[in-house]
């Protein structure tokens, strides 16, 4: 599918609604089919909560950073600039990493081996329906500019 500059990447989901289906689906199935992973203690959930704080923190950084530049936050919008700044030196996609690690944070906290294993089918929607679509995108309309960038920084770790 090709993307043009008026409309964006064309991503087959827009993200918030893959990460709130697949939070749905995790939650329902644990309910459904109870599937702990291990012994519950206040300590593991403590470092759910935790790991979930920070990913929250990382991913509103990369959001305030988006906005800094003057771009937009959606990736079903056109992109405006390349973000290099802020958590984007570390990874060209901390916004899902962030969700990534909240997902793992959830499932600490409550004890639910379901958000793990729908990480993987989420991980695959989103890398093939949504990044991969940004980055032909955003080769197209930034080119050597995002080739170098892409160079530098690695696409999640």
């Amino acid at each position: 599918m090709q993307a043009d500059e008026d409309r964006g990447p064309r991503v087959v989901i827009f993200p918030p609604i893959l990460f709130g289906l697949t939070l749905l689906t995790g939650t329902v199935l644990q309910l459904l089919f109870p599937m702990p992973f291990w012994e519950a203690t206040w300590s593991r959930r403590i470092l759910g909560v935790v790991l979930f704080l920070a990913a929250l923190s990382f991913a509103r950084w990369g959001e305030a950073t988006m906005r800094g530049a003057g771009t937009n936050v959606r990736p079903d919008r056109p992109s405006t600039a390349i973000v290099e700044d802020g958590p984007f030196r570390f990874t060209r996609n901390p916004l899902y990493l962030s969700v990534f690690t909240m997902f793992v944070g959830l499932a600490q906290v409550t004890n639910s081996a379901w958000f793990l294993l729908l990480l993987a089918p989420m991980a695959l929607v989103l890398h093939f329906g949504v990044v991969r679509r940004e980055e032909r995108y955003l080769d197209g309309k930034f080119g050597e500019a995002y080739r170098a960038y892409c160079a530098r920084v690695r696409r999640y770790l």
